[in-house]
């Protein structure tokens, strides 16, 4: 087993939307996340995050708390968690019981990272949670709920319900984000703070910016902690990076055309499946992404730290083919080791 290694001094990590591939089954999708989560295992990655989204059928990971325990059975110190749970799609009594089970199932090794999104549409978001209150504005009040679940003292209620399994338990809470909000929670809380920056490239300074101007020191946290998420797709060489990371390209194309269905493979150009329009758009949301050889994403990354002075990376490499998806994230492994 080979210990953490990390890149420029700061650990990476691993986002997996465990996706569903054209001409695959759900129960692919979960076999490729177990080996990915392994070889990330070994080759010193330090949490392997899966993220909630749900009636999209490119993405198996809708019941995520269930997904964790399954990738942390069958690794063995690599942290598992959530990236993330969307908390207003559940209630934080739940939340709080499903990870204080995690936690107890396997000790010291799991995170809960919350998003205030539905992770979805709204017909979608009003099956999960039975009202229309969309705008999850009570997403500050949820939270505090939650975490008085894991430390009754955060309230001053006298707590008729509590989390069993969960009460006493020191299960890592992240505040996610695409956007200020929840960078200037996650400051005012003093937690540990990750930003999308693979969807929400041009807002990932400025919510940066937010979090570290903002922060106050807490129980959790001395200091401002925040974790960047970023595609890279790695390959032998730039031009074969390029052509898988059209599977990505075709995903996010067929989001803003609602045309929602698996993981396609690769093609050998996007130019005429797109329209002038949509690639700007697309632009506007992988325009981040870090495609290339070893050597050329090994330069993306450091320029992108240079930017973000980020504390930690978390990587999401939506890549069809699984073979290529591993050695994707060996080019990493072996850019942190270097």
């Amino acid at each position: 087993m080979s210990s953490e290694q990390t890149f420029i001094g700061i650990p990476v990590s691993v986002l997996d939307l465990s996706p569903i591939l054209a001409g695959g089954t759900p129960s692919d999708s979960f076999q490729n996340t177990v080996d990915l989560a392994q070889h990330a295992e070994k080759w010193g990655y330090r949490r392997y995050w899966l993220a909630e989204h749900h009636n999209m059928p490119a993405i198996a990971s809708s019941a995520t708390s269930v997904v964790i325990g399954h990738v942390a059975a069958n690794t063995s110190s690599i942290r598992v968690g959530s990236g993330g749970i969307m908390l207003p799609n559940h209630a934080p009594l739940v939340i709080a019981e499903q990870f204080g089970t995690l936690e107890t199932l396997f000790p010291g090794r799991i995170d809960l990272g919350l998003g205030r999104a539905p992770g979805t549409d709204q017909r979608t978001a009003y099956a999960l949670r039975r009202h229309h209150k969309q705008d999850a504005q009570d997403f500050p009040e949820q939270l505090e709920e939650l975490r008085s679940y894991f430390d009754p003292s955060k309230t001053n209620e006298n707590m008729k319900v509590r989390a069993y399994p969960g009460e006493g338990l020191d299960v890592p809470i992240w505040l996610l984000g695409s956007s200020g909000f929840s960078a200037e929670l996650a400051a005012r809380e003093g937690l540990p703070f990750a930003f999308a920056s693979h969807f929400s490239p041009n807002n990932t300074l400025p919510a940066l910016e937010v979090y570290r101007n903002y922060f106050e020191p807490s129980d959790v946290l001395k200091e401002p902690y925040a974790m960047v998420g970023v595609n890279v797709i790695a390959a032998d060489t730039d031009e074969e990076a390029q052509w898988l990371a059209t599977s990505l390209q075709q995903q996010f194309l067929n989001l803003i055309r609602n045309r929602l269905g698996p993981l396609q493979p690769p093609v050998e150009s996007m130019e005429g499946r797109w329209t002038e329009y949509e690639k700007a758009a697309l632009q506007q949301q992988l325009g981040g992404s870090i495609i290339g050889s070893p050597e050329t994403v090994k330069e993306k990354l450091k320029r992108f730290l240079e930017e973000t002075n980020a504390d930690e990376l978390i990587v999401a490499s939506q890549i069809y083919d699984h073979k290529a998806r591993l050695h994707s994230y060996e080019i990493l492994s072996e850019i942190m080791d270097a």
